[in-house]
């Protein structure tokens, strides 16, 4: 039923839950996983001229970084990939490109709760993504529990 799962990270501490449950629903499934960072280009232009390489470079290797953690806490291969431009289109085109089955999100990432129910990115990639979404909530005091439900 799901061959590939996507798992979009921005390798933040509130994503980690999201990783977890979205590598033991890859391995329930028996499924290739890929794990995505997108390096927000948004962000990049937003920046002062002088200082986007150094900012670029350094969102690269936060990229790899995260994309490789998510390899080391899954019990089979992942295949990792960091691509740049704005996040939810990135994310719902590479889902596009793997023919994923599902996609898998924290719902709160590096920028907090600026959002007040789902994050600004999670909420995007959920109304535009063509596959379903498993979008995961990061549990206060760090408690373990269920998901949100998935959405399509």
């Amino acid at each position: 039923m799901f061959d590939t799962l996507v798992i979009a990270t921005d390798g933040s501490e509130s994503v980690q839950r999201a990783v977890d449950v979205a590598l033991d629903f890859a391995e329930r499934f028996d499924a290739d996983v890929h794990a995505l960072f997108v390096v927000d280009e948004g962000q990049i232009e937003s920046s002062p001229e002088n200082v986007r390489e150094q900012l670029r470079a350094g969102l690269e290797d936060d990229g790899e970084n995260a994309v490789a953690e998510v390899a080391t806490r899954a019990e089979s291969s992942v295949t990792t990939a960091v691509r740049e431009g704005r996040p939810a289109a990135a994310i719902s085109d590479y889902a596009r490109e793997v023919d994923a089955d599902v996609v898998a999100t924290g719902t709160r990432g590096r920028h907090g709760e600026n959002r007040y129910l789902i994050g600004g990115v999670a909420e995007s990639v959920v109304r535009r993504c063509p596959v379903p979404v498993l979008t995961v909530r990061q549990l206060e005091n760090g408690a373990d529990g269920g998901t949100d439900a998935p959405a399509a």
